[in-house]
């Protein structure tokens, strides 16, 4: 089966039931290779569908540059992957200026060449082994969709993903993101170890034969229509107050703070994080085949959004209180 033909019309009613058609035949390409993992796999697709960019994060052999890599291919996307270490630079990622001689006049000149940012998906292979610089330079590019180079400006194709990994372990010699550099993350994905059954299964379809080949289940064209579609769904007044009600609950000392967040928090969230739940609750609810979401939608994605946009105090580590801990008590009802 090949990918949809790019007919989507974002504004047609039929647009959402499509979608969420779509979307199941995207878990089913997916599952063909990757098993379990379903709450990475919609959070992956939840972030791809709001524009935004997600971090993995989770010890090594957990599938992470799989998933990504499987994705690419079932949503027909260009994909590049760079494995960041110590001495990456940042021409090695935006691309760098080259010498051309020309074969007729034989005059030389300088011609920029592209490097693997240029891409639809980009795997960032363990974001935090690379200096600062190198990552400011990734990073720009997740923020401003375009490269700045010998004064001239290249547009990234859209659409236009980051799904960078970290292995949560390793962390000796590493240079971890800075909390502003976190911000640009949608989504904090954390893959954890498989079920028994789901290993067992693993196992077997990894030590048989060759698996069955991925096909493409969304094309570039709907998926674009697809994000044009997450931002025309209505958010009803009391779901975008409770995403705000529950990100200034994260501010401590603020009024309305919780006591035990202003004990366990040193800062809280920002705006951004009130955009990213409004944004993903709507992406969530046209999964489900909703055309608006719930509450309940934004606080499954409290964790996720959140958990790299808070910093908890020494209080909280002294009580093995971790950022995760505080946004369950924070969405408890």
């Amino acid at each position: 089966m090949s990918a949809p033909s790019g007919r989507i019309d974002p504004t047609s009613p039929e647009a959402a039931d499509a979608l969420a058609r779509a979307y199941r035949q995207l878990r089913a390409e997916i599952g063909k290779v990757i098993i379990g993992q379903e709450e990475a796999v919609e959070g992956l697709v939840v972030s791809l569908l709001c524009g935004g960019h997600a971090l993995l994060v989770g010890v090594p052999g957990l599938a992470k540059t799989l998933l990504v890599r499987t994705l690419a291919q079932a949503l027909d996307l260009d994909f590049n992957r760079i494995q960041f270490t110590p001495d990456l630079m940042p021409g090695d990622i935006t691309g760098t200026e080259v010498i051309e001689e020309d074969p007729a006049t034989g005059r030389r000149e300088f011609r920029f060449a592209k490097g693997p940012i240029f891409a639809n998906v980009i795997l960032a292979d363990e974001v935090n082994r690379t200096p600062p610089k190198t990552q400011a330079a990734l990073l720009e590019a997740m923020q401003e969709h375009r490269v700045t180079a010998a004064g001239e400006t290249f547009r990234l194709d859209e659409p236009f993903f980051v799904l960078a990994t970290q292995n949560p372990i390793e962390q000796e010699g590493t240079y971890p993101l800075p909390e502003a550099q976190l911000d640009r993350f949608m989504l904090n994905l954390w893959l954890d170890y498989p079920s028994f059954d789901d290993e067992v299964a693993v196992v077997k379809s990894t030590t048989g034969a060759k698996p069955e080949a991925v096909r493409p289940a969304i094309s570039r064209e709907d998926l674009l229509a697809y994000q044009e579609l997450v931002r025309a769904v209505p958010v009803g007044d009391s779901v975008v107050e409770h995403a705000v009600r529950l990100v200034s609950r994260t501010r401590p000392g603020r009024e309305g703070t919780p006591d035990f967040a202003t004990e366990y928090l040193a800062y809280g969230a920002g705006p951004r994080a009130s955009q990213y739940l409004v944004l993903g609750a709507k992406a969530l609810a046209l999964l489900e085949g909703r055309l608006t979401p719930l509450a309940e939608h934004v606080d499954r994605l409290a964790v996720p959004v959140l958990r790299h946009r808070i910093v908890t105090n020494f209080a909280a580590d002294a009580d093995g209180v971790t950022s995760v801990d505080v946004i369950r008590r924070l969405t408890a009802r």
